[in-house]
């Protein structure tokens, strides 16, 4: 952290570009990419029409190489200053996603060549991502609204 970092009041993003944090830049595709991958599911389920037994595994793939792009710059952020590090918040954000990613990974792999996974045990893991989804974006405002994680100063 730069002297000039630590004139600010609020905790700095680390990853960013000139004053702009990366971490919500990319956040949107995993999320939108999951919960698509659930709704998805519950139209395989119905239909049981291979085409979106197909689109549930590219949102999975999608979703996972933009989550890890994601979780590279929210990682960035949280080594990048004590004050994110030492937020109960940013933990339980930081938790809550790589428990949706490992999930999803999971759903991933044992769905490979199997589209009957999707019936048995896939979409209930897609709902229950949703779910921690939800929690994590909650925290995630708690980083950004109550803590200013990421927010400019002045201006």
């Amino acid at each position: 952290m730069t002297d000039s970092d630590r004139s600010h009041s609020h905790p700095r993003s680390t990853a960013r570009i000139g004053d702009h944090p990366i971490h919500p830049m990319l956040i949107p595709f995993p999320i939108v990419c999951f919960v698509l991958t659930f709704v998805s599911d519950v139209l395989y389920t119905r239909t049981h029409d291979a085409t979106w037994a197909t689109a549930s595994m590219w949102l999975l793939v999608v979703g996972l190489v933009m989550a890890a792009l994601a979780a590279v710059a929210g990682l960035t952020d949280f080594l990048g200053d004590d004050r994110v590090r030492g937020s109960a918040d940013a933990v339980k954000h930081m938790l809550a996603n790589v428990t949706a990613v490992v999930l999803e990974l999971v759903n991933l792999v044992l769905r490979l060549r199997n589209d009957a996974f999707i019936d048995s045990t896939g979409v209930y893991i897609s709902g229950i991502v949703v779910l921690i989804l939800l929690y994590s974006g909650w925290k995630g405002g708690d980083l950004v609204f109550r803590h200013g994680i990421g927010v400019r100063d002045g201006s």
